[in-house]
C-alpha cells in the first residue's frame, strides 16, 4: 500500500491505495466520480480520458500512485448541471452527443486540445479525436462542437 496526494476537481485528496490500483478505479470506486467510464480496459476507446495537469489521460492505464502530486480533472470537475463548460455546452447545441458514453472522454480530449491548440483546424480535431470511439454520431457534429467550443472559448 502507498499513500498517494492528488488534486482531483480542485479539492485535496488523499488516499491509501494499492500499488497495481488503476487511475479510473480510484476515481469510480473510492472517490465515486462515474463521470469517467470504463469502456474497454485496454486504451482503445477513450471512454475514460481525464486531464491529468490538464493533457489528456486514459485513466484506464495510469496507475493511480502514477498521479501522486499531480491535479486530476474529470468531466465532473470541467463544468455543472447549471453552468455547462463552453465544449459541454457546445456538444448539446451541436448534437455530438447521443448515448452519452464516450462524451466525456471526447469533452475532456478536446479540452485538452483546444488548450493546446486554441483554433485547431478540423484536421487537428480529427487527429486528436483519433483514440476516442464513438458508435453512434459518425463524428461529424463531434468536430463541429470542438469548433463551435474553440470559437466561444476564444470570445469570437
Amino acid at each position: 500500500m502507498t499513500t498517494i496526494n492528488l488534486t482531483v476537481n480542485g479539492k485535496p485528496v488523499q488516499r491509501e491505495v494499492e500499488n497495481r490500483l488503476l487511475l479510473v478505479d480510484l476515481l469510480r470506486e473510492q472517490l465515486d466520480l462515474t463521470g469517467t467510464h470504463v469502456g474497454c480496459d485496454t486504451s482503445q476507446c477513450g471512454a475514460c480520458v481525464v486531464l491529468v495537469d490538464g493533457r489528456a489521460v486514459k485513466s484506464c492505464t495510469m496507475l493511480a500512485v502514477q498521479a501522486d502530486g499531480h491535479g486530476v480533472t474529470t468531466i465532473e470537475g470541467l463544468g455543472s448541471a447549471d453552468a455547462l463548460h463552453p465544449i459541454q455546452q457546445a456538444f448539446v447545441d451541436c448534437h455530438g452527443l447521443q448515448c452519452g458514453f464516450c462524451t466525456p472522454g471526447m469533452v475532456l480530449t478536446a479540452a485538452s486540445l483546444l488548450s493546446e491548440t486554441p483554433q485547431p483546424s478540423d484536421e487537428q480535431i480529427r487527429h486528436a479525436l483519433d483514440g476516442n470511439l464513438c458508435r453512434c454520431t459518425g463524428y461529424v457534429n463531434i468536430v463541429a462542437a470542438v469548433r463551435q467550443a474553440a470559437t466561444a472559448l476564444s470570445g469570437k
